[in-house]
């Protein structure tokens, strides 16, 4: 250990004492898969709330890096969250991840998934990252699910446990080593912005296990529950400036240290067969239908997240605080809105205070949630969060064409990042190719996609003003 590192840990404890966190850490009961920002805001903080009795420790796993379990493993699982409003910060040790690991620790993970202690398991790994088609089958198109069917299959025969790389087939070994110890039910709790999040990992690990053991298939259906959620808690990634505020304000040279919004929003259905933490406590909300809430969060707040990450940097923004405040971009966002409350109940979700409340969000321009980050993986999110308010829209017989600016966005900024899709307002057969690759039906809607198009031409056009004339837009060049 360095001097730094030295110093560093007795700052920290210093700091426990000072906050009065409780020690020795809680025995584990949650295993977490994709311990990143939003895990340590989110699931980890509902459990920090709730947990008075200490009775509810997080072990948490990596994707692919390591950073953040080495981390956390030189600050004995503790991390700052920094709760940031309007106008200042609330700082708040984080005790509930008593062990963190590496994705690639196998060993650890089997022994996690294999404890008698363990109830639960909630994934925090993106949408991309559970590698399943729009049905919930995991994609053999994709090489590593490919790679890893076939490690499973050898291990049907060979008796030894398979070495595998994507998070469900990760998940199915650890359950199949938790069926041959003979362990009790559990529950699975992803939480990632996928419609019917619960049922789909239901049908992509049923698939995997399936190639694993006939038997794991048996017990899945008898011992695992799979609980749909909605998450949400916007969780900017951490800068150096966001660190060097923590040690200033706590005096603890924190290196995991996150930053979030003060609201949050958790919504959960399914059962805990092995019981849960009181997550009710902390404003969690448990109900028997969550598609209602689940389509109010992606068409409002992730719909609009799609479309200012697209509109907003074609305009010269960096971060949603500055897209909202252009006229532009905060049209295009109530006319996207207006579109998918159409097919919202707006009496059982209070669209209006919904609504009203993500603005005063997206203003808090001191939460630095940068564009470019929300526009990765932008095709797959247009998929659930835009596709399908437009084609219920189109159904109505309307133009849907808000869900059209916010496609057309996407594409001219992808035009401008890749050189591989041309003009989609001038070439028809790469636009079509491209929605194509987000809806097929509304790819084959001629009007639709004309509509597209023109957007895209104008959008095309504005940029390339932009682009000689940044003063124009009131903004800047990412």
């Amino acid at each position: 250990m360095t001097a730094r590192d030295e110093k560093a840990r007795l700052t920290r404890r210093a700091v426990l004492v000072r906050e009065g966190v409780a020690l020795p850490p809680a025995p584990v009961r949650i295993v977490h898969m994709g311990l990143g920002a939003f895990h340590r805001a989110h699931q980890a903080w509902y459990t920090s709330v709730v947990d008075a009795d200490n009775e509810w420790g997080i072990s948490a796993f990596t994707g692919s890096s390591l950073r953040a379990a080495q981390d956390l493993q030189e600050q004995d699982g503790l991390f700052t969250l920094t709760l940031r409003g309007p106008v200042e910060d609330q700082c708040i040790i984080i005790p509930s991840i008593v062990s963190a690991h590496g994705g690639t620790d196998s060993d650890a993970f089997l022994a996690a998934l294999a404890a008698p202690s363990t109830a639960i398991v909630t994934m925090t790994i993106t949408e991309a990252g559970y590698r399943l088609t729009a049905e919930g089958a995991p994609d053999t198109a994709d090489a590593v699910v490919a790679a890893d069917i076939s490690a499973l299959r050898e291990a049907a025969v060979t008796g030894q446990a398979p070495l595998v790389q994507s998070a469900l087939a990760r998940l199915v070994v650890g359950l199949e080593a938790r069926r041959h110890v003979g362990g009790d039910a559990i529950a699975v709790v992803p939480c990632d912005n996928m419609p019917g999040n619960g049922e789909l990992v239901r049908r992509g690990v049923t698939a995997l296990a399936a190639e694993l053991s006939v038997e794991l298939g048996s017990w899945l259906a008898t011992h695992v529950s799979f609980v749909s959620t909605s998450v949400d808690r916007i969780t900017p990634r951490v800068t150096a400036d966001d660190i060097d505020r923590v040690g200033r304000d706590t005096g603890w040279d924190d290196r995991a240290a996150v930053v979030a919004e003060p609201f949050s929003n958790w919504i959960l259905c399914g059962d805990f067969p092995a019981g849960r933490p009181d997550w009710h406590k902390a404003g969690a909300r448990f109900v028997s239908e969550i598609e209602p809430f689940e389509r109010r969060k992606l068409w409002l707040l992730n719909g609009a997240h799609t479309l200012l990450a697209a509109l907003g940097q074609l305009r010269g923004h960096r971060t949603v605080a500055e897209a909202i405040a252009d006229p532009i971009c905060s049209d295009a966002v109530q006319a996207l809105w207006d579109e998918a409350a159409h097919h919202l109940p707006a009496a059982e979700l209070d669209i209006d205070a919904y609504r009203a409340d993500l603005l005063e969000r997206f203003r808090n321009a001191r939460i630095e949630h940068r564009l470019a980050q929300i526009a990765e993986d932008s095709e797959l999110k247009l998929r659930v969060r835009i596709a399908p308010v437009a084609r219920r829209e189109r159904d109505a017989g309307r133009d849907a064409d808000a869900c059209a600016v916010t496609i057309a966005a996407w594409l001219v900024l992808r035009a401008g990042h890749t050189d591989t899709v041309g003009d989609p307002g001038v070439d028809e057969t790469r636009l079509r190719s491209a929605l194509r690759s987000i809806d097929s039906e509304l790819a084959a809607d001629d009007e639709f996609t004309a509509r597209v198009a023109r957007h895209a031409v104008g959008l095309s056009t504005a940029r390339t003003r932009t682009e000689h004339d940044p003063a124009s837009t009131g903004g800047h060049r990412p």
